[in-house]
């Protein structure tokens, strides 16, 4: 039997995904990776089979804990949730941390050459954009019941494209990421009932 694991494996996560999250996939080195965790490469492939593996692992948290936080609160029948999920984004974005300057980490790999290549990346990505338009979807049925199902559905899909937008230029145009979320209550608000 071999010896068990002497680190804790959300840590792990937690420090390899700053490194993804700031370097992206490719450009992630094992050696920058070693440096994060603490564990030797010997150690990352043992626990998580490689180096992929532990990217694996770090998208699959960064979903868990990050994004599916963030969208639970959406449907739950609250008109003003759509408004605080995006106020919590803008509230990050503005913050002065090297992860508000990073964007979407899903996003991001979504973006990046390993999602041409990669089925699995591709999959994840498609499945989060959609977990994610059904929850703001879900969000604009509650803070608009004036409007049809149709109309809902269509204002759901602009929010959401706002969303992807505001968050994929988080890493490189600040202001225009913040002015791009900022957008959201208005378009909620001046959306036509026969829209």
């Amino acid at each position: 039997m071999g010896r068990m694991p002497s680190f804790e494996r959300s840590v792990v996560i937690d420090a390899a995904r700053d490194v993804f999250w700031r370097r992206g996939y490719a450009e992630a080195g094992i050696a920058e990776l070693e440096e994060a965790t603490g564990l030797t490469r010997s150690s990352i492939y043992h626990a998580f089979g490689s180096k992929r593996g532990l990217f694996d692992a770090v998208l699959a948290g960064y979903l868990d804990d990050i994004v599916r936080t963030r969208l639970r609160p959406l449907g739950g029948g609250d008109p003003g949730a759509l408004e605080a999920y995006v106020g919590e984004m803008r509230a990050a974005i503005e913050a002065d941390t090297p992860r508000a300057r990073l964007g979407c980490l899903l996003l991001n790999a979504g973006s990046s050459p390993l999602a041409t290549d990669d089925a699995e990346v591709r999959t994840l990505v498609s499945d989060y954009a959609a977990e994610m338009r059904s929850a703001i979807r879900a969000a604009v049925a509650d803070r608009r019941p004036d409007l049809t199902p149709d109309a809902v559905d269509a204002l759901a899909a602009v929010c959401a494209s706002l969303v992807v937008a505001g968050l994929t230029l988080a890493r490189a145009d600040r202001d225009a990421s913040l002015a791009t979320l900022a957008s959201i209550p208005t378009t909620l608000e001046s959306w036509q009932r026969s829209a």
